[in-house]
């Protein structure tokens, strides 16, 4: 009775919360979604050359290859964040923002490093919860087409942003047999299982939210190092990246789970 009473209290603080927030939350949650293109695109224009001169050595693709990757990375990015942020075109916002995961993936070789893949994954994860509260209820990915029952294509980008959104908890998992490690990764990974199955959807995500700010700013404080020092651009690339997925889990608080989801199915119990 008394973790029935736990669990219904921290439910009203989540409602609660959600009632007082509602009007800027989403706000909050695009900008946070963009912070890590953002980041990244201003990055572009301030390491121009190192950039350019990174991706001429890797690739042996020539000069004019290298300054159009840089060309395309910035205006794509910072584009894509005005659009967003602005509320136009949000869907081909999203659309740009996915192929600048795609090439970044592949140009800086991010396909063979198991973390950074799997944050790109959530990143995209993101974006897919940002593309779905962009779509009107009614509108139909493929017109004319009948979908399958009652879960219309929104709801399945919810359920696959959802998933591929906590991808970035897996690597925050620690591996060892100290006891807040084993803890840590206890409740972390009941938290990720409730979001992804969608059950006890907002009090999770909100519970996410809090942790992984706090993991965020204390391993991430990148304003703690010199901005000469390469560790500096490590962690304030991480901790954009970290700030993205904060974003998409605040989505999923403003937006709900969608329509696939347990929380949804009680409803017809």
């Amino acid at each position: 009775m008394g973790s029935n009473d736990m669990m219904g209290t921290a439910e009203d603080f989540a409602d609660q919360f959600l009632r007082v927030t509602k009007q800027y939350l989403p706000h909050v949650a695009r900008l946070c979604l963009i912070s890590t293109f953002l980041e990244d695109g201003i990055r572009m224009w301030f390491q121009w050359s190192e950039q350019r001169d990174y991706i001429e050595a890797t690739w042996s693709c020539g000069y004019f290859l290298a300054t159009l990757f840089v060309l395309t990375n910035l205006l794509g990015q910072l584009g894509g964040c005005i659009l967003v942020l602005s509320r136009n075109f949000v869907q081909y916002a999203c659309f740009g923002l996915f192929g600048i995961i795609a090439m970044q993936t592949i140009a800086y070789s991010i396909l063979w490093d198991l973390k950074f893949l799997l944050r790109n994954l959530a990143l995209g994860g993101g974006l897919l919860l940002l593309l779905a509260e962009s779509r009107s209820e009614g509108k139909s990915m493929f017109a004319g087409v009948p979908t399958m029952g009652e879960s219309s294509p929104k709801q399945y980008m919810q359920l696959g942003g959802r998933v591929l959104l906590v991808l970035m908890f897996m690597t925050l998992l620690h591996f060892d047999a100290s006891f807040v490690s084993i803890l840590q990764n206890i409740v972390g990974t009941a938290l990720i299982i409730l979001v992804a199955i969608g059950f006890k959807t907002k009090l999770a995500a909100l519970t996410l939210v809090v942790w992984l700010f706090a993991i965020n700013v204390y391993f991430n404080a990148f304003w703690t190092i010199p901005a000469y020092k390469p560790m500096h651009d490590f962690l304030k690339y991480d901790f954009f990246q970290t700030m993205s997925v904060i974003g998409g889990l605040l989505l999923v608080v403003a937006l709900g789970p969608g329509g696939v989801s347990m929380d949804e199915k009680k409803k017809e119990w």
